[in-house]
């Protein structure tokens, strides 16, 4: 009874960090017409950094072992590091909805890299729902046509391509640290790391420093520093170190959808009805990619 509680527990935390992650999406949208990208991702991890500062005293649970540090950069270089850069170019590039869709291939992305990192077996059935939800991106991305708001779809997909092999990266890393460290504690050090990583870029000559603070931007950045960094990224990191990874990361599946009606509520997006049949194609291959069998049958 008390496991199942626990279960339930991990699954509602999980279920509201994918909404909040379905979320942030539309929010960088209408972060992005007002700042820089980079200004944006670097004002949410700096908000999300102050207010871990104030709590800093009550994160404990720690059990550092030598050589820690190494796994605790590189999730943080990988996510929020260089996943936030290839999102915030992705976004300035594509529909979030079109963006949403690429992030059903996570949870496929996290099961093959654990076949080789963890040494986590993988069945024919979840390869071949791999295959069909990559066909099914490939597709979406090749169906599209530039609009005002997603002047190069294709290029845009990829870049969001990218930032989910990132996502891969730290997901990966995540359980291994879990046993070991507070959840809350290691979304404080991605927030750190994202702080101090994102600071430099800030004076690149491609970026645009803010010259107006528009209310409606700030209260944005705000969402994204609060919400989605600290409760998304906590929740999510308390229900991975609660359920195997590969149940924990199948909740992804859910942003997609959400991102499709969030985008269509929200921006008033429409994709073509070959990308809603190449987005069912991603969904099927995912729903098929969920294979209880974990042994590759030779």
């Amino acid at each position: 009874m008390v496991g199942t509680q626990k279960n339930g527990k991990a699954f509602l935390a999980l279920l509201v960090a994918v909404i909040l992650w379905a979320s942030s999406f539309i929010a960088l949208k209408f972060a992005f017409q007002r700042f820089d990208p980079l200004v944006v991702i670097f004002g949410r991890m700096f908000i999300a950094s102050l207010c871990f500062l104030l709590v800093f005293k009550s994160l404990k649970r720690i059990d550092y072992q030598a050589g820690d540090w190494k796994l605790l950069l590189f999730m943080g270089v990988c996510e929020p590091g260089f996943y936030f850069v290839f999102e915030a170019l992705s976004l300035t590039y594509t529909d979030a909805s079109q963006a949403g869709m690429i992030c059903a291939l996570l949870p496929l992305l996290v099961a093959v890299a654990a076949r080789f990192t963890l040494g986590e077996r993988i069945s024919r059935k979840t390869l071949s729902g791999f295959g069909l939800a990559l066909v099914g991106a490939i597709v979406l991305s090749a169906a599209a046509t530039s609009t005002e708001t997603a002047p190069n779809p294709a290029l845009g997909n990829f870049l969001e391509f990218m930032a989910m092999v990132c996502a891969t990266g730290y997901m990966i890393t995540l359980k291994k640290l879990t046993p070991r460290y507070n959840p809350w504690f290691l979304t404080m050090i991605q927030a750190f790391i994202g702080t101090f990583f994102y600071f430099p870029l800030l004076f690149l000559p491609t970026t645009t420093l803010p010259t107006n603070f528009d209310l409606t931007g700030i209260m944005t950045i705000v969402y994204l520093g609060i919400f989605v960094t600290i409760m998304a990224y906590g929740l999510y990191n308390y229900g991975m170190s609660k359920i195997p990874a590969s149940q924990a990361s199948a909740f992804i599946n859910l942003i997609p959808i959400l991102t499709l009606f969030f985008g269509w509520l929200l921006l008033h997006e429409r994709l073509n009805w070959i990308q809603y049949a190449a987005s069912i194609l991603v969904v099927a291959g995912v729903y098929l990619s969920q294979d209880k069998k974990t042994a590759i049958q030779d």
